[in-house]
């Protein structure tokens, strides 16, 4: 994927008011500990997350979706008769039908002209989102389009909480697909692409490529088992050891036809957005692509794994902290359980 006329005229993200620490979760989580001999700070020993945020009880994603989209317009003051596509790409959605877009779009007053849809593919959704909609103002099938997701991990963890507390069947092994669900955090992020005659920016997305391992898609699943659990909250078995070296192997021939595609060599990165997973995942990746750590935007350890939000969060809050110099070129380092993996270059 190579584009000419694609820019990325903002980024932006909200950030969950609620703080919950991973000593606080392994505090309820007391009586487990105890019965299996696991020892205290496990869960940041094993992950580097020392908290995490959630949104309000029963929060609807899509109307924070609908607040970073309107804080993002007004921030940028790019005119939103301009936009021609709204992608809702976030695991989280408001419901099966209608799809979740179509409520934040029109809480954004954005045109009636515009395509407007969900997109759905683990943690690679925004990118996803991306993807089409620069594809769409290559083409100049719309001249600007915004891709937002947000997630709302709490029923997840409080979900896994409980039934931990309540299987008395689990083992010191059994345990370890459940941890994963446990760093779990809360989060939105949204981005704004426009063709490059209407930037006031000029930060180039130039493009990308994309690779997959579906041999790979039964390490991490999630859903809603309501007839086991009794209620309704999500829940997510994940195979994190293998996930992370399937993932990490995906990611290496991504890396190498993504920079083919850009003429890029690792010299030439000067700054690094990854998908915020763990300590453990960051540092394997960055060492198997032969990329400085010190390149990488790290936010997982006070944000958690966000999903699909995770990596545009971190680029938000990169561009709020001042990081990006002019001419800077950046590379997003997508992987999403399934398995997939997307890379793209920007040219800041």
């Amino acid at each position: 994927m190579r584009y000419e006329h694609v820019c990325v005229e903002a980024v932006s993200c909200t950030l969950p008011p609620h703080v919950v620490t991973s000593d606080e979760l392994e505090a309820r989580l007391a009586p487990v500990y105890d019965r299996l001999g696991l020892p205290a700070g496990r869960l940041e020993l094993m992950t580097g997350i020392q908290e995490r945020r959630f949104f309000d009880p029963g929060t609807l994603p899509g109307s924070i979706s609908a607040q970073t989209v309107n804080q993002m317009l007004d921030e940028s003051g790019f005119d939103r008769k301009h936009i021609g596509g709204l992608i809702h790409g976030s695991v989280c959605r408001d419901q099966l039908e209608p799809a979740t877009a179509s409520g934040v779009h029109h809480a954004t007053q954005l045109p009636q002209n515009s395509l407007v849809l969900d997109v759905s593919n683990a943690c690679l959704g925004l990118l996803n989102g991306m993807v089409f909609l620069a594809n769409m103002i290559e083409m100049g099938q719309i001249r600007a389009g915004i891709v937002v997701g947000t997630e709302v991990g709490r029923d997840l963890v409080e979900g896994t909480i409980d039934d931990l507390l309540e299987d008395s069947t689990l083992t010191r092994k059994s345990i370890k697909n459940h941890f994963a669900s446990l760093t779990i955090g809360s989060g939105s992020a949204a981005i704004l692409l426009c063709d490059r005659k209407l930037s006031k920016t000029g930060h180039r997305l130039l493009g990308g490529s994309f690779q997959t391992d579906t041999s790979s898609h039964e390490l991490c699943a999630g859903g809603v088992e309501a007839q086991k659990h009794g209620d309704h909250r999500p829940r997510m078995q994940t195979d994190s050891e293998s996930l992370l070296v399937a993932g990490v192997n995906l990611a290496i021939p991504t890396w190498e036809a993504t920079k083919t595609t850009l003429g890029w060599e690792n010299e030439d990165v000067n700054q690094v957005f990854t998908h915020q997973v763990g300590k453990a995942h960051r540092k394997l990746l960055l060492d198997r692509l032969g990329l400085d750590p010190a390149l990488d935007y790290p936010t997982v350890e006070r944000l958690g794994n966000t999903g699909a939000a995770a990596l545009p969060m971190a680029w938000a809050l990169g561009i709020q902290d001042q990081i990006l110099r002019d001419e800077a070129k950046i590379a997003l380092l997508g992987i999403g359980s399934g398995l997939n993996s997307l890379m793209l270059g920007v040219q800041w």
